[in-house]
């Protein structure tokens, strides 16, 4: 292949995406309106209209930007790209450092906090416009500085080690380095799985033991039941940054925990709590946490593969506006192939959204049964109503855009599946 064909294969596809995005946003959007005028029937009885056109504002709204949002990661992937700005940061970070390696990890570094400043406008809108326009937004913007900064500084302690080592290991590991950088991610992931609860989320959140003595003895009774440990029972304060709610577990192995917001436990009673953490106990249960785990490994062994065979080329790098390659003897050639590999995958991978989508929405399915055996199908019909009136999540999404992006079953799908169990 040439790098003019690849440019072309590039640029064909970054515009199939594109104008792909663009239309199931518009599909969305249409098909939201279409509905807004009434309740879907099964939820008539308890939501009410104008929270229901509540939610249909604020989706249309989302998505909206989000449109915004598609055209200008399209522009930046092009000025990077094909407009040379990857090429140029590239030059300016060699005349900076002599060694290969610095070279490389000082141009990643570079367009990743480059990436970042262009795209906080857009966080910044969404957080303080969107968000704050339909109640939902309760952080103020000193928090979201240093929520920016706090991150910031835990992705230098944490992923400046983890690239240097990755880089290292792509230069010195020879045929075969993307095998060793598999073992060391697969090794990081767990190791960041291990520690997360304890160390990394109470630098963003509070979280303190749950108090309340009766959803304690109703929570361990379930727990129980179920054959479930954890570590403990934490609510985290959510309401300081959003009033959105929900529960999840977190942790892996001994330092497994169970994290209610505490917004969600104000809105609903200790029935529904418990059905809601059913329905999490069902996911670990059927395995479903180890089965994600073990296919995004399986993924990024292929990608990492796929890496190792693109860049032996030269129309890899020249097709995507970079001179340098593996015989042109300047700068970092892994680290422009890391980098460039990681940036177009997006593009290249869309068409697997509606199977991966489909295989987290069959687990969501899964676990909703599970719960369903465990306390009432009714309490986690009833929680599930409460949390989308909550977050004013949409009862009618266009059935092809929720294939694509939606990780849970589209709400009239899933209290179907519930009352029939």
């Amino acid at each position: 292949m040439t790098a003019t064909q690849f440019t072309f294969i590039f640029l064909a596809a970054l515009a199939l995406t594109t104008v792909a995005k663009l239309w199931l946003a518009r599909r969305h959007l249409a098909y939201i309106a279409m509905h807004r005028a009434a309740v879907p029937e099964a939820f008539r009885e308890k939501i009410a209209l104008a929270d229901h056109q509540k939610a249909a504002d604020y989706t249309s709204a989302k998505t909206r930007f989000g449109m915004l949002g598609i055209l200008f990661d399209a522009a930046l992937l092009l000025l990077f790209t094909l407009a040379g700005g990857i090429q140029f940061i590239a030059d300016i970070c060699n005349g900076w450092f002599s060694a290969p390696l610095m070279q490389g990890l000082a141009t990643i570094v570079a367009v990743l906090l480059l990436s970042s400043l262009l795209e906080a406008p857009f966080s910044i809108y969404r957080t303080f416009v969107i968000e704050a326009r339909f109640g939902f937004n309760k952080m103020t913007f000193a928090l979201y500085l240093v929520d920016a900064l706090k991150g910031l500084l835990l992705g230098a302690i944490i992923g400046l080690p983890l690239l240097f080592g990755v880089l290292w290991l792509m230069e010195r590991m020879g045929e075969y380095w993307w095998l060793y950088v598999w073992l060391v991610w697969v090794v990081f992931n767990l190791l960041i799985l291990f520690i997360y609860p304890s160390f990394i989320a109470p630098l963003f959140n509070k979280f303190t033991p749950l108090q309340d003595e009766a959803l304690k003895a109703r929570i361990g009774a379930l727990l129980n039941k179920c054959g479930f440990t954890a570590s403990g029972l934490f609510v985290m304060d959510g309401s300081k940054r959003s009033a959105h709610g929900n529960a999840y577990f977190t942790g892996f192995g001994k330092t497994k925990r169970i994290v209610f917001f505490d917004t969600l436990l104000e809105r609903l009673s200790g029935s529904e709590i418990e059905s809601v953490l059913a329905h999490e106990l069902g996911h670990f249960k059927r395995r479903h946490v180890m089965k994600r785990i073990a296919a995004t490994f399986i993924m990024s062994l292929g990608f990492l593969w796929l890496l190792g065979l693109l860049m032996q080329t030269t129309w890899f790098y020249q097709g995507l506006g970079v001179t340098h390659s593996t015989s042109s003897g300047q700068g970092s050639p892994t680290a422009l192939a890391l980098l460039l590999f990681f940036m177009i995958l997006p593009i290249f991978s869309f068409l697997l959204h509606p199977l991966l989508s489909a295989y987290s929405r069959k687990h969501e399915f899964e676990a909703d049964a599970y719960a369903a055996r465990q306390t009432a199908a009714s309490d986690l019909v009833n929680a599930l109503v409460k949390m989308y009136q909550d977050n004013a999540s949409t009862l009618t999404p266009d059935p092809l855009y929720s294939a694509f992006y939606d990780s849970h079953p589209p709400a009239m799908a899933r209290i179907a599946h519930l009352q029939a169990q």
